[in-house]
């Protein structure tokens, strides 16, 4: 049953109709007393609740009523409803426990995506015999249920991830992928994609790093012919293309905050508007969005809504670096020199027991993309078909000694050890940014913020 709080007749009537025709068993009240009454005779599966229940319309008393019923039924999920002007109202009480929001006027597509989103995400997990394995009888447990066949490992860190994806895959809940550059944010969002059922509607990558806030409308939105002065042809924006199927917006740290408040209304209506045409568009997708960056703490900074913040993180999937899953790192050397045979027709190529010890000790602060290209690298270079440690390195000789697991060489710290290999990428790439960031395995504004750091100037 699906308790509906709303002091507007209007309000409970036609959500009570919607929800009946969706299957939906309902029980309408109009304020504060005759919900919490209800919810101690007969505990609901989920609130949905008006902020503004009362004549004071600051939602003080939503607030005080949310904080009662979450102490009565701490386990039932709340949906609040509020007005598009009281945005930072619903972002407190998502503080206080609320488990989503939805603006007033409401869609009623988006709104019964939202409801039953949430029901799923919040229904009693059956134990599952994966859950009491590891390692490989795990990771097999896990394959025989969904397609991660593109991600490679066997940690317990990487595992839970996994069970994670496959938990809320089915559901169009928004996901934010959260972990170092090169850790597979893109990996994971793909098995998002492939695991639920949009698989078989368009997965739409998006860099929002490369997107300046000038040309983002036409971007995300599209434009008509001649919106502005260089609309020479219409443009299908990206939001559009992604329709009925996943949007994926990675490094969605890097957004501007001028773009990230037409982002939020798009998140949140399900519509937009093509630059030219002022007909309003309704939207049918998934939205997952990456960052190696802690929203949390650009949110403090004033550098990014908060708003938006809860908008996207309903479900947040933190992936391990590497250097925490140190065993999975010879299983994904191994995957990348097998790929390489076919990919450089060396069909003799192997990697040895030396060369895998050896880069289980590397700190790899690129993650797995680094590794890719360590791999590729030795594979494109290496006189003979079984890998060595020397092949890795490219001048022939050792950086660190396999005994050696957490120290850099001679004992430099892992700050200096990266800006040394920095420095060393930028010399080998004549300080060509593109070229360098690719080669380190980080994006072009990661690669920034460590010259930076270090006090590199180009």
């Amino acid at each position: 049953m699906i308790l509906l709080v709303d002091d507007d007749p209007a309000v409970r009537t036609s959500l009570g109709l919607l929800l009946k025709q969706a299957g939906y068993a309902t029980r309408a009240v109009p304020g504060a007393a005759a919900a919490l009454a209800a919810v101690r005779e007969a505990p609901p599966t989920l609130i949905v609740l008006d902020l503004n229940f009362s004549a004071d319309t600051s939602g003080a008393d939503g607030l005080a009523l949310l904080g009662e019923l979450k102490a009565l039924v701490p386990a039932v999920p709340v949906v609040l409803l509020t007005g598009w002007g009281s945005i930072a109202l619903a972002v407190a009480g998502m503080k206080a426990g609320a488990a989503e929001f939805i603006t007033k006027p409401w869609q009623n597509e988006a709104l019964l995506q939202t409801i039953a989103t949430v029901l799923r995400l919040h229904a009693p997990a059956a134990p599952t015999a994966e859950a009491a394995e590891s390692g490989r009888a795990g990771r097999r447990a896990l394959d025989q249920r969904f397609a991660f066949g593109a991600i490679v490992g066997e940690d317990a860190r990487l595992l839970a991830v996994l069970r994670q994806v496959g938990q809320v895959a089915g559901t169009d809940a928004s996901v934010l992928i959260e972990g170092e550059s090169g850790t597979g944010k893109e990996l994971i969002a793909e098995a998002l994609h492939q695991n639920s059922p949009r698989r078989g509607q368009p997965f739409v990558k998006v860099n929002l790093g490369g997107i300046s806030s000038s040309l983002f409308e036409s971007e995300m939105f599209g434009h008509r012919r001649g919106a502005f002065t260089d609309a020479r042809a219409d443009r299908v924006g990206r939001f559009e293309l992604a329709n009925g199927g996943t949007i994926f917006l990675d490094e969605i740290g890097e957004l501007e905050l001028a773009s990230q408040v037409k982002l939020l209304r798009v998140l949140q209506d399900r519509t937009y508007e093509v630059l030219g045409d002022s007909r309003p568009r309704r939207l049918d997708l998934r939205v997952v969005a990456a960052t190696n960056r802690n929203l949390a703490q650009l949110v403090a900074e004033g550098r990014f809504r908060e708003d938006l913040f809860y908008r996207l993180n309903l479900i947040t999937l933190r992936l391990p670096a590497l250097r925490e899953r140190p065993q999975d790192i010879a299983l994904l050397a191994q995957h990348f020199v097998a790929r390489d045979r076919a990919t450089y027709a060396r069909p003799g190529l192997r990697l040895s027991a030396a060369a895998a010890q050896w880069l289980q000790h590397q700190p790899l602060p690129g993650n797995i993309r680094e590794l890719k290209n360590l791999v590729a690298r030795a594979s494109l270079t290496s006189p003979h078909d079984e890998l060595q440690p020397t092949d890795f390195q490219p001048n022939g000789s050792l950086t660190s000694a396999p005994d050696a697991p957490t120290s850099a060489p001679g004992g430099l710290t892992l700050d200096a050890m990266e800006e040394q290999l920095i420095r060393q990428r930028l010399a080998q790439h004549r300080s060509n940014l593109s070229q360098v960031a690719r080669a380190l395995g980080l994006s072009r504004g990661a690669l920034y913020r460590r010259l930076e750091k270090y006090g590199i100037v180009i």
